[in-house]
C-alpha cells in the first residue's frame, strides 16, 4: 500500500473554526473593496482581519443586479432580523461562543447540537493510516536493507551488528506483523528467519537489549500466531507442519546462549555476553557495572519462556536477579541506576527514571500483573518504590506549576535535578495500570479494592501524562527532544510537601506562542534530536484504555502526524530520526530504529483500535511493546525468596567506598583481556580480595560499637 504525506497541509486554527461555527449559513469573500453597503460588505468589514475557511469559495453577494434590487431589500430586513435573533442568543450564552471541536471527533457540548449532531470520528480510518506508515517503513527496508539490523533511510543501506545479522528489525517487527494482518510480509519474515537467522555467532551482544528485543520478539510471535490463529494466517505454523514450533526453537536457542551472562556470585547478570561461548562479559564502561534497569528487565521474557517449555533453570535465574537488587535495601524503594554483578552491591548513588533505571520499575508491577496478582511481593515493592518517587523526585515547576519527575544524580539527600528523559513517559502508562491493574477505572472502582491510594496513583499518572505531553506541544515540528529540563523554584516546591499541598498545574496546555506554561520547558541544544521514541504514546495508549477519555487519542493523533509531516524520506523511504526538532524544516539522522516498527507504529495502531484488541486484563506487556499472556503459578513456578530486614549494623553500600573505581576497573578490565578459565580466576581472586575487606570492615565496626558506613 503505497502511503503519500501531503506536503502542505490545511491549518484549520481555532479562529478559522470559530468563524465558520458563526456564519456557516452566509459564509464567503467578497472580491475587490467596494464601498458598498450590503450585508455582503458589512460581514467582509466585521471579519477583515480574519480569513474564512479556504473551501468557503463563493461571493455572498455573488449574482446580484440592479433589477433585483428592490427584493434584495427586503431580504436585507429578513437576514438583519435573523442576524439580530442569533445574536440575542448568543448573548444569552444559548449559541456557542467558544472553538467548534468537530474536527478534532471530541465531544461538541455546544449549543449548536440541537441543530447539527457532531460526526464521530473515524478512528478506524486514523488506526489504516498508521498501517499504511508502517508498509511503507518496512517496504523500504525491503527494498534497500533486508535481512540487516541497521537500516539508514535516507542513504538506502543497512548495516549488520554481527557477522551474519541478528534479524534486529525483522523479529522485533513480528508480533506487529501480526497485529495488523500483513500477512505476505510475515511470510516473508518467516521464510528469512528459517533460512537465514543463525545465532551461533562468535559476537558479544547486549544481554538486556538481546533479551527485550529478539527473546521478546519471539515469544510474543509465538503467543499471538497461536492464540489468534485468525490474525495473518498462514499455512506453515498450522499445528503439525514443520514451521508450527518455529517461534519457539529460535526462542529456546536463543536463551541457552544469553544464561551465561547470569553466571556470577551474585546471579546479576553481565552487560554483555558472547553467543558462541556463551560467556558473559563485563561492562567496558561503569567501571565494568551493569545498568540496575538492564539486569532487572528480563524477568517477564525468561519466565515466559520457563512456563512454555516447563524449564524451571529461567525463572530461577530471572528470580534471583531481583533478590539481588532487593537485598540491598535501596531508601525508599529507589535503586541507584549501575549495580556490581559480582559483588552485587550498587555502583554510585544515582537515582532516575530515566536512562538505566526506568524499567527496573516497570518491571516490579509487571512481574506482578504477569502471574494474575499471584506474587505480592512486586506489588509491594512497586508501592514502596512509588512513594519513594513522591518524596524525592516529584517537583513543581515555575512558574505554571508542572509537575516534574526529576533527578538525584548524588544521592536522595543531595540536590534534584529538574531533568527528565522521553523515557521517563513510560511512568504516566505503568502508573495507570498498576492502579487499576489493566481494568477501566470504573470496573477497578467497582471492584471493592479501590481506595484513596488509587484515585491519588490516577491523579499522578493524568498530571505526568500532561507533562510529556507538553514536550511535544513545546516544539516547532510537535515533536519531542530526546530530554527537557525545567525551570525550578529555589528551593524546589516539592509535590509532597504540606506547604504545597494547594498548588495546582494547569488544566489545559494552550495553543498560543505566549502561554504561561511555555515557560517551564527548557531544551538543550544537546538534546533536540527525536529518535522515534515509544514511551509517551505507549502511556497515552494506557491511559486511553483505562480512562476511556478520547483526550488522549487526540494527543496521540497529533503525534502522529507530526511525524508523518517532519520524518517521512522522499520517494517512499519510510521515515527517519530527527537531529533537532526546533527547528523547520528539522534537520535529520539517517536512521529508523527498530522500536519504531515494534513499539511506536504498534502503540499508534492500538490506540486508535477498538479496546477488545488485546485487552489489558489479559496481557502484560514487554519494555519493547512486545505482549505476553497473563497465567497462573503452577507446581513447578512460585515465589523462590522472600524479603529480608536491612542490617542496621552495615550497609550493602558501604562497600563501594572500600574498593575504588580504579581497582574495579583494573579487576574488570583483566577479566575482559584474559579468556577462559584465566578470567575466571582473576574474578575470583578480585571477589576474595572484596570480601576480606568486608569482614575486616565489619570486625572495626563491632570492635568501636559503630553502626556508621565505612
Amino acid at each position: 500500500m503505497s502511503f503519500a504525506v501531503p506536503q502542505n497541509v490545511p491549518r484549520f486554527n481555532p479562529q478559522q473554526r470559530q468563524i465558520e461555527n458563526h456564519i456557516w449559513g452566509s459564509s464567503g469573500q467578497v472580491h475587490g473593496r467596494g464601498a458598498g453597503n450590503s450585508v455582503g460588505d458589512r460581514l467582509n468589514g466585521y471579519f477583515s482581519e480574519k480569513e474564512l475557511p479556504m473551501y468557503k469559495d463563493k461571493p455572498y453577494n455573488y449574482g446580484i443586479t440592479s433589477s433585483h434590487r428592490r427584493g434584495w431589500r427586503k431580504k436585507r430586513v429578513i437576514v438583519g432580523g435573523i442576524l439580530f435573533i442569533l445574536g440575542a442568543l448568543y448573548w444569552l450564552e444559548l449559541l456557542p461562543h467558544k472553538e467548534s471541536k468537530i474536527l478534532l471527533g471530541t465531544e461538541n457540548t455546544s449549543g449548536w447540537n440541537w441543530l447539527k449532531t457532531p460526526k464521530a470520528t473515524d478512528w478506524d480510518g486514523r488506526r489504516e493510516e498508521v498501517k499504511a506508515a508502517f508498509v511503507k517503513s518496512w517496504d523500504a527496508y525491503d527494498r534497500h536493507a533486508w535481512g540487516y539490523d541497521e537500516f539508514h533511510p535516507l542513504s538506502g543501506i543497512g548495516h549488520q551488528m554481527t557477522p551474519k545479522g541478528m534479524g534486529w528489525i525483522i523479529v522485533d517487527s513480528l508480533d506487529t506483523l501480526i497485529l495488523m494482518n500483513l500477512t505476505s510480509q510475515l511470510s516473508h519474515a518467516r521464510e528469512w528467519i528459517a533460512t537465514s537467522l543463525d545465532y551461533d555467532q562468535n559476537q558479544e551482544v547486549n544481554t538486556f537489549e538481546t533479551t527485550i528485543r529478539m527473546l521478546g520478539g519471539f515469544l510474543s510471535a509465538h503467543y499471538l500466531s497461536t492464540t489468534f490463529p485468525n490474525m495473518a494466517p498462514i499455512a506453515d505454523d498450522d499445528r503439525g507442519t514443520k514451521g508450527e514450533d518455529l517461534y519457539i526453537e529460535k526462542a529456546t536457542d536463543l536463551a541457552e546462549r544469553l544464561l551465561g551472562a547470569y553466571e556470577t556470585k551474585s546471579g546479576i547478570p553481565l552487560a554483555s555476553v558472547n553467543l558462541q561461548t556463551m560467556k558473559g562479559i563485563p561492562s567496558t564502561a561503569d567501571a565494568g557495572a551493569s545498568s540496575t534497569a538492564e539486569a532487572a528487565s528480563l524477568q517477564l521474557e525468561m519466565k515466559y519462556l520457563a512456563k512454555l517449555t516447563g524449564e524451571k533453570n529461567y525463572w530461577d535465574k530471572a528470580e534471583r536477579v531481583i533478590e539481588a537488587i532487593d537485598a540491598n535495601h535501596a531508601k525508599d524503594g529507589l535503586v541507584p541506576i549501575f549495580i556490581y554483578a559480582d559483588a552485587g552491591t550498587f555502583r554510585g548513588e544515582n537515582i532516575r527514571l530515566g536512562s538505566r533505571g526506568d524499567s527496573y520499575y516497570e518491571y516490579l508491577i509487571k512481574q506482578y500483573l504477569q502471574t494474575n496478582g499471584q506474587e505480592s511481593i512486586y506489588e509491594e515493592m512497586w508501592d514502596q518504590a512509588l512513594a519513594g518517587v513522591r518524596k524525592h523526585l516529584l517537583t513543581y515547576s515555575s512558574p505554571s506549576n508542572m509537575l516534574v519527575l526529576g533527578e538525584r544524580p548524588n544521592g536522595l539527600d543531595k540536590e534534584l535535578s529538574p531533568k527528565m528523559d522521553h523515557l521517563v513517559c513510560f511512568m504516566p502508562g505503568t502508573i495507570a495500570l498498576a492502579a487499576t491493574g489493566g481494568s477501566t477505572v470504573s470496573e477497578a472502582r467497582a471492584s471493592g479494592k479501590w481506595g484513596t491510594k488509587q484515585e491519588k496513583d490516577m491523579v499522578l499518572a493524568r498530571e505526568l501524562m500532561k507533562t510529556c505531553w507538553g514536550m511535544y506541544k513545546f516544539t516547532a515540528t510537535g515533536l519531542a527532544p530526546e530530554i527537557a529540563h525545567f525551570n525550578m523554584y529555589d528551593p524546589p516546591h516539592m509535590a509532597e510537601d504540606p506547604a504545597y499541598a494547594t498548588v495546582t498545574p494547569p488544566s489545559e496546555l494552550g495553543d498560543e506562542e505566549d502561554a504561561s506554561w511555555r515557560q517551564d520547558y527548557i531544551i538543550k541544544p544537546a538534546d533536540t534530536h527525536n529518535l522515534q521514541r515509544p514511551e509517551t504514546v505507549e502511556s497515552l495508549f494506557y491511559m486511553y484504555r483505562i480512562t476511556g477519555d478520547e483526550m488522549y487519542r487526540e494527543w496521540g493523533w497529533e503525534m502522529f502526524q507530526s511525524f508523518m509531516k517532519y520524518s517521512a524520506v522522499e520517494n517512499d523511504g519510510g521515515f527517519t530520526s530527527l537531529a533537532d526538532v526546533t527547528r523547520i524544516p528539522p534537520p535529520t539522522r539517517d536512521n529508523m530504529e527498530s522500536f519504531w516498527l515494534a513499539e511506536t507504529l504498534k502503540y499508534f495502531y492500538l490506540l486508535f483500535s477498538s479496546t477488545d484488541l488485546l485487552p489489558l486484563s489479559s496481557i502484560v506487556i514487554n519494555t519493547e511493546a512486545h505482549p505476553f499472556p497473563r497465567f497462573n503459578l503452577a507446581p513447578l513456578f512460585s515465589t523462590g525468596w522472600t524479603r529480608t530486614k536491612p542490617n542496621n549494623t552495615h550497609s550493602p553500600l558501604s562497600t563501594q567506598t572500600v574498593i575504588s573505581d580504579e581497582q574495579e576497573e583494573h579487576a574488570v578490565g583483566g577479566a575482559r583481556n584474559e579468556k577462559g578459565s584465566r578470567r575466571l580466576e582473576i574474578l575470583d581472586q578480585e571477589r576474595r580480595k572484596k570480601e576480606e575487606v568486608r569482614a575486616e570492615v565489619k570486625t572495626i565496626a563491632k570492635a568501636d560499637g559503630s553502626a556508621k558506613e565505612v
